[in-house]
Formats: C-alpha cells, sequence, structure tokens
C-alpha cells in the first residue's frame, strides 16, 4: 500500500506565512518614513510600530488567502465548464 507523503501540504502554509511576513515587513519599513512617529517602530521594545507591522502583515497574508481562493474558484469553474 503507498503511503501519502504529508510533507508537500505541511510547507505550502507556511511558505505563505513566510511570505507575508517577509512582505509586509517590507510594506511596513517602506512606509516607515512617512508614518507618524507614534507609528514607527523603536528597536527592542513593543510599541505601536509593532502593532502597525503586525497589521501590516496580516492584510498581506489576507490578500495572498484571497488570491488563493479566486484562483481556485476559477480553477474549477474553467474545469466544470469543459
Amino acid at each position: 500500500m503507498p503511503t501519502s507523503n504529508p510533507t508537500p501540504r505541511l510547507r505550502v502554509p507556511w511558505l505563505k506565512y513566510l511570505l507575508a511576513i517577509v512582505l509586509g515587513n517590507g510594506v511596513y519599513f517602506a512606509l516607515s518614513p512617512y508614518l507618524p512617529p507614534a507609528a514607527q517602530h523603536h528597536a527592542r521594545s513593543i510599541d505601536l510600530g509593532t502593532v502597525v507591522d503586525f497589521w501590516v502583515c496580516l492584510f498581506v497574508y489576507g490578500v495572498l488567502e484571497l488570491g488563493a481562493t479566486w484562483d481556485q474558484r476559477r480553477r474549477s469553474s474553467n474545469s466544470d465548464g469543459k
């Protein structure tokens, strides 16, 4: 009996998480000079900047999930129409 390897299915969410964190931090630090001083992150402290950075990463993750859902629906509707 062939055994299935669960590793590829486990890797996909982690890759999405990593991509969301990297892209979210990139967006946050690109916008950081334009944010009010209270929303800018200061090294070695948990402050409002950390919370804003977290929310940017969470937003990017939501966009990635939304794109994956739309792609899945598009592929599903294209295969149903054939």
